[in-house]
C-alpha cells in the first residue's frame, strides 16, 4: 500500500472512532456514571465513590425556609368609605329652577385596597406598613390557612411607614425573627406577600445594598435593597433568610411602570422591631425633638458665615416656644456638636435628637457670627406625624 494511501485509511479509522465514542456518549451516557472500581489494598481504609447531591449539582432548595415563614404572612384586605361630593351644577339657582331641589347626598363610595402583613407573636400582633391600613375603616386579615379576622389598629408610625394590628385568634403562627444586624451584600433573600391580590407568593433575589437614605420615601430611612421581585400587594409583608427567619418588611419599589424592576425596599428587622414595641407599649413611637429645622452647611454657606470647616449643620428655622428656642438656637447658627459628637449632615442631628428620651438635656456647641457658644437644650418630645 502507498504511503498516501496508508495516511488516508488511518485518518479514516481515526474519525470512525471518534464519531462511534461521540454516538456513545449521547446516547448511553450512563456508562460514564458507573462507580470507579477502588482498589482496597491490606492495612488501608475503604474510600467510597462521592456521591452526587443537589447541592453538588448547584441545586439548592429554600422549601424548608418557606414552609417555615409562610404560615406567618398574611392578606390584609382593607375598605374605606369615601364621601362623593355634590356636582358643581346642583348648587346653581337656574339647575334648582328648573329642576327643583337635589340636595340628597350622594352614597359614599367604597374604596379597597390589599397588601400583606406579617404575624410576630401568638397574641395576634401583625406587622405591617402604614401606606396599606392608612384611613382604612375596616380591616380583614386572611391567613394562609383559610381562617379570616377583623383587625384592630393598634398604633402606627408616619415616619417610619409601619402598622401594628392585632387580631385574636387562637394557635396563630409566629414568625422568627433574626435580631442579628449582619445582613451582607450577597445574602440571599426571599420576598413573601400576595402581589396584585393573587395570593400568598415567594420571590428569590440577593441583598443589593444595605442602609439606604436619602430617598424621599420615609422621614427615617434606613432600607435594605433587594433585586427579588416586589410588586404592589407584597407592602407589608416578609423578607427572610434562607432560614426563615424574618430580617426585613416589605415596603417600596423603585419603579417608572409600577412593576417590579428589579429594585425593591425593605425595612431592616432591627428598625421594625423598635417601632413595634414603641407601637405596642404607648400606641405611638416615642422621639426627641429639638424643634429646629437644619440644612447642610455648603461650601458658599461656611464662606458667607467665616467658618473654614465644613463641620455643623445650619438652623434654617426655629419653632416659637419649642426646646431650641426656649435654649436660645436661632436662625443662623451653625450646630456643630450635640453632646460633644460632630454633626456632619442634618440626618446625623435628626437620629442623635430623636434617640433622646424626651426631659433629657443635651449640650450643643454652636457657631454664631464667628463665636462659639454652650447652650443646654431639654428635648421635648417630637410632635407624631
Amino acid at each position: 500500500m502507498r504511503p498516501g494511501k496508508t495516511l488516508h485509511f488511518i485518518f479514516q479509522s481515526v474519525t470512525a472512532g471518534l464519531a462511534a465514542a461521540l454516538v456513545v456518549l449521547l446516547f448511553f451516557p450512563g456508562i460514564l456514571q458507573r462507580p470507579a472500581v477502588v482498589e482496597i489494598r491490606e492495612g488501608t481504609t475503604p474510600v467510597e465513590p462521592a456521591r452526587v447531591t443537589k447541592q453538588t449539582l448547584g441545586m439548592v432548595s429554600y422549601a424548608r425556609a418557606v414552609a417555615q415563614a409562610t404560615p406567618a404572612v398574611v392578606n390584609i384586605h382593607t375598605a374605606k368609605r369615601i364621601p362623593q361630593r355634590l356636582h358643581p351644577l346642583q348648587d346653581d339657582p337656574v339647575y334648582r329652577r328648573f329642576f327643583g331641589e337635589t340636595r340628597d347626598s350622594p352614597r359614599p363610595q367604597l374604596e379597597t385596597s390589599l397588601g400583606s402583613g406579617v404575624i410576630i407573636s401568638p397574641e395576634g400582633y401583625i406587622l405591617t406598613n402604614n401606606h396599606v391600613i392608612a384611613g382604612a375603616d375596616k380591616i380583614s386579615v386572611m391567613l394562609k390557612d383559610g381562617r379570616a379576622a377583623t383587625a384592630q389598629l393598634v398604633g402606627s408610625d408616619t415616619d417610619t411607614d409601619l402598622a401594628v394590628l392585632r387580631i385574636q385568634l387562637d394557635g396563630l403562627p409566629a414568625i422568627t425573627i433574626n435580631r442579628s444586624d449582619g445582613l451582607q451584600v450577597g445574602d440571599v433573600v426571599l420576598a413573601i406577600g400576595n402581589p396584585f391580590g393573587i395570593g400568598q407568593t415567594v420571590t428569590m433575589g440577593i441583598v443589593s445594598a444595605t442602609g439606604r437614605s436619602q430617598l424621599g420615601i420615609n422621614t427615617f430611612e434606613d432600607f435594605i435593597q433587594t433585586d427579588a421581585a416586589i410588586n404592589p400587594g407584597n407592602s407589608g409583608g416578609a423578607l427572610i433568610n434562607p432560614y426563615g427567619q424574618l430580617v426585613g418588611i416589605n415596603t417600596a419599589i423603585f419603579s417608572r411602570s409600577g412593576g417590579s424592576q428589579g429594585i425593591g425596599f425593605a425595612i431592616p428587622v432591627s428598625l421594625a422591631g423598635k417601632v413595634m414595641e414603641e407601637i405596642i407599649e404607648h400606641g405611638y413611637v416615642v422621639r426627641g425633638w429639638l424643634g429646629v429645622e437644619v440644612q447642610e452647611l455648603t461650601p458658599m454657606l461656611a464662606q458667607s458665615f467665616g467658618i473654614k470647616e465644613l463641620v455643623g449643620v445650619v438652623a434654617s428655622a426655629v419653632a416659637r416656644d419649642g426646646p431650641a428656642h426656649r435654649s436660645g438656637v436661632e436662625p443662623g447658627d451653625v450646630i456643630t456638636q450635640v453632646d460633644g459628637v460632630e454633626i456632619d449632615t442634618p440626618r446625623h442631628l435628626m437620629e442623635h435628637i430623636t434617640q433622646v428620651p424626651p426631659g433629657n438635656r443635651v449640650a450643643l456647641k454652636i457657631l454664631r457670627e464667628g463665636q462659639a457658644l454652650d447652650l443646654q437644650v431639654a428635648v421635648s418630645q417630637r410632635p407624631n406625624g
